[in-house]
């Protein structure tokens, strides 16, 4: 029996992917109820995936265009029901949430051609924006948990990180204006995972 080339989206990395997804129910509900230790371990383990299933794409040489499109997917998703849910326990002002969201969909709405088309690639600026974004948020979580009186601090870093998105967004649209109708879709370099 021989077996054919493996599908795009059976990876590994992929797996871990969608494993972000069904841990964002429990991570949120958990939070619902007040951040405690399975909260703050839980979120951990949330984030982490989004380090762990890049890092494998690369070591086991299982990049995919699938998990290119479904990754910062599972990043954005993720993101806004965790900020949405640490605004409805009042951990995180409504403002930053409202920053997020538009500047998210404003993203969606302007890029999403070019990134589906491969035109564009993630940055660098959008990886350090994602790294600040999510460690702030597990510090948030992690403060309210076991030290309250750190919260002020997280949260001027959290607005770094809100300014920090606002920033890559803008470039990611100019990016994107830039490359529109540049090239035809399919073509140009691949996006990193």
């Amino acid at each position: 029996m021989t077996t054919g080339p493996r599908p795009d989206w059976a990876t590994i990395p992929n797996l871990v992917t969608l494993a972000r997804f069904v841990l964002l129910g429990p991570v949120c509900l958990l939070l619902l109820d007040g951040p405690g230790p399975l909260a703050v371990v839980l979120l951990l383990v949330w984030a982490s995936t989004d380090w762990i299933d890049g890092m494998l794409a690369r070591v086991l040489h299982q990049r995919s265009r699938t998990g290119e499109l479904i990754d910062p997917i599972a990043d954005r998703v993720g993101l806004a029901a965790i900020v949405l849910t640490l605004a409805m326990i009042e951990l995180l002002p409504w403002a930053a949430l409202v920053i997020i969201v538009v500047t998210d969909v404003a993203m969606m709405l302007l890029v999403s051609r070019a990134a589906l088309g491969g035109r564009i690639s993630v940055s660098r600026l959008g990886k350090v924006r994602t790294f600040v974004l999510m460690t702030s948020v597990f510090l948030l979580v992690a403060s309210a948990a076991w030290a309250p009186g750190l919260i002020p601090a997280v949260q001027a870093l959290l607005w770094l990180a809100v300014v920090l998105h606002v920033i890559s967004g803008a470039d990611y649209i100019l990016r994107a204006s830039r490359v529109s109708g540049a090239a035809p879709a399919g073509e140009g370099p691949p996006s990193p995972r």
